[in-house]
């Protein structure tokens, strides 16, 4: 039988032999291709286990403990902190002013930031200053806002209450009032984030492609009902993105607080006179480090968590089916 060149060639080719190093680049590429994705994630594992899961853990470790700041660990008490806290009145005042102050600085924010993008997002003359002005309250110190703001709330020669003195109203206390405080510290919330949000807002606006609009206008839809009907759906993402940061951030109020209280300057800061804008992380900044409780510090903490973690999926959870709806 008289083979053809073809297959002659062919033989040829399946007689000689493999390089003898091609089983090991085989080897090594099924590995790179195994393990590689693996080896470039690893450093964030990395330093949320040594920087987030780690003083979690141990966070909750001392909870359960007696132990002071100073001295350490005074002995294993197990649930005692815990129910020593549910019988605080003092932790469920603070964890009213925390949602009070959540709830007053949160909200208006996010429906403030989203008609500012709005208003960016139209054909503005000089927009670029616009956008960057927004952005010029967050990055202000926090002290420097809140000594601005406590001229603004003072009792006496505040200008807030100057200005409610022309319209015949009584000047306010804002440091000794519960609702007024709230309203004050609130304000300087939404001062410093109302404008990063915009711009978050705004940059996702930018991505909405332009031809639903034009659509909507020779539909005849005026600029309100293709706001609603159009850019707040396509922008849901970065709608349901700031609501859980802003859900972290405002249940975590340390510095507006603290440094609207003048007692704060010389570490004896209860959140006012009363404690009446004390939030949850003053009063865990007064066990740990005025009274130097440190176990029970760590148990306020852990409750700090577990609130911040359902009210963000209680959020998370309305924002997105009210999101589908739209």
């Amino acid at each position: 039988m008289t083979l053809t060149r073809a297959e002659t060639e062919a033989a040829s080719a399946a007689s000689v032999p493999p390089p003898p190093d091609k089983p090991r680049r085989l080897g090594l590429s099924r590995w790179d291709a195994r393990y590689t994705p693996y080896l470039i994630i690893a450093p964030f594992f990395v330093v949320f286990a040594v920087f987030g899961l780690y003083p979690l853990l141990y966070t909750a470790w001392v909870s359960l403990h007696d132990w002071q700041l100073i001295d350490g660990d005074q002995g294993f008490v197990g649930l005692d902190n815990y129910s020593r806290l549910f019988g605080d009145p003092n932790f469920w005042n603070a964890l009213f002013n925390t949602i009070s102050l959540f709830v007053l600085s949160t909200v208006p924010q996010l429906l403030a930031a989203l008609g500012l993008a709005a208003l960016l997002d139209r054909g503005l003359r000089g927009r670029a200053f616009w956008r960057a002005g927004v952005l010029l309250p967050n990055v202000i110190s926090v002290a420097a806002v809140a000594l601005v703001f406590a001229q603004f709330y003072g009792r006496d020669f505040g200008i807030v209450n100057y200005l409610l003195g022309l319209v015949g109203i009584d000047p306010v206390d804002w440091r000794a009032e519960t609702w007024a405080s709230h309203l004050a510290v609130s304000s300087m919330v939404m001062w410093r984030w109302t404008g990063y949000n915009a711009l978050l807002y705004l940059a996702a606006m930018q991505s909405v492609p332009r031809d639903m609009y034009e659509s909507a206008t020779l539909d005849g839809a005026s600029r309100w009902r293709m706001f609603w009907a159009i850019t707040v759906p396509s922008i849901r993402p970065t709608i349901l993105f700031t609501v859980v940061t802003s859900t972290i951030g405002g249940l975590q109020l340390f510095a507006e607080p603290a440094l609207f209280d003048p007692g704060f300057a010389a570490n004896n800061s209860t959140g006012g006179s009363d404690r009446q804008f004390q939030t949850l992380v003053l009063y865990m900044y007064e066990k740990g480090f005025r009274l130097f409780d440190a176990g029970y510090a760590a148990t306020v903490a852990w409750m700090l968590f577990i609130v911040v973690l359902l009210v963000a999926v209680i959020n998370f959870s309305l924002t997105r089916r009210i999101a589908s709806k739209g």
